[in-house]
């Protein structure tokens, strides 16, 4: 029914919840965070550096299910100064998007992303 996908080139999960899990054709990806999975530490650098580790991680997640980020159908991200690093992401038509507001992040992040991608 579900198969959970757990790859060691993306950051543990903080919390009770896996990196992603597939079922019926989609992929559904918990929040990333811009963890650089070597070092446990915040990609350096402010919003775009951010934004860069965070794909990366979803990048190597979707990797793991044999995805990539053309795959991606949805994303939730904090609407800021991402947009130009998020579109290089992306090659053709772009993914339908919420952009959300919060308060605060797990430990002090500065961005947060979300997917769903499908077989």
């Amino acid at each position: 029914m579900k198969k959970v996908i757990f790859t060691e080139k993306a950051p543990v999960a903080i919390g009770p919840y896996s990196q992603a899990i597939e079922a019926n054709g989609m992929v559904f990806l918990s929040g990333q965070l811009p963890v650089d999975p070597a070092t446990g530490e915040f990609a350096p650098g402010g919003v775009a550096e951010q934004t860069a580790q965070s794909f990366e991680n979803i990048k190597n997640i979707l990797a793991e299910a044999g995805l990539t980020t053309a795959n991606i159908v949805k994303t939730t991200a904090l609407f800021a100064e991402m947009n130009g690093v998020y579109a290089k992401y992306f090659d053709g038509d772009f993914p339908a998007r919420s952009a959300v507001a919060v308060k605060a992040l797990p430990k002090g992040a500065l961005v947060e992303i979300e997917c769903i991608a499908v077989r």
